[in-house]
């Protein structure tokens, strides 16, 4: 028989509450967290407790999984990408792409003529884009492998680099700043949001890194530009 839970998520999340039907299989994994990590504690906790910035596989699957029903019942990132500036023919890093929720927005976006590099630290990540790209015959996006903040792509790269429900569980913020810094273009856009942390303290990070100002700020994102070195 089905489990039912409750899934929870930022109050900046304009869908309904719902709860999550999980079958046999998804009912597994959902334990095998909760034996892992603890009955009762919230996943949030977990990927920002945990000691290095890549999430446990088991726990990267649920968040898959509950994000897929998220995506399924609401059109918030669609609306959401509208504001980032995106124009067709731009460069475009989504960094900390998961399983692509928003690496298949902006392919769209670019058109034939951009270019998107999907950037993560977990393998499970780059797994699902590549099975993205090849089932949806995504020409324009290119996976990539992160080792540590390590992108691997030339200098002023991108002309977007958007980072998204990612920042909040950066270990080294300057570090990983600095990285993105080096890749996007002069002239180009840092778009980030706050995740599962306070927005004084993204802000915060943003500006003691010393490479970063703040043009823009709404409640869904902050946009920023490389400060010249």
């Amino acid at each position: 028989m089905p489990s039912v839970i409750q899934v929870h998520y930022p109050s900046n999340y304009k869908i309904p509450r719902f709860s999550l039907i999980l079958n046999v299989a998804e009912r597994r994994s959902m334990w095998r967290a909760l034996e892992v990590f603890g009955e009762g504690m919230e996943l949030k906790n977990i990927m920002v407790q945990r000691p290095t910035d890549r999430m446990p596989d088991v726990v990267f699957r649920l968040m898959n999984l509950i994000m897929g029903i998220i995506d399924f019942r609401s059109k918030r990132i669609d609306e959401r990408v509208k504001a980032f500036g995106i124009k067709e023919g731009s460069t475009v890093v989504d960094y900390g792409c998961g399983p692509g929720r928003y690496t298949m927005r902006f392919s769209k976006m670019v058109g034939d003529r951009g270019k998107v590099y999907a950037i993560d630290i977990h393998e499970l990540a780059i797994a699902a884009i590549r099975r993205k790209i090849d089932k949806f015959d995504l020409e324009n996006v290119e996976p990539i492998l992160a080792r540590e903040y390590s992108t691997t792509l030339p200098d002023h790269t991108a002309d977007i680099v958007c980072v998204l429900d990612t920042f909040f569980m950066i270990k080294e913020p300057s570090e990983f700043l600095r990285e993105i810094k080096r890749i996007t273009a002069k002239g180009g856009v840092l778009v980030i949001d706050d995740g599962h942390q306070p927005r004084a303290l993204t802000k915060r990070k943003l500006l003691a890194s010393g490479m970063w100002r703040i043009e823009e700020e709404t409640r869904d994102h902050l946009k920023c530009k490389p400060l010249e070195s």
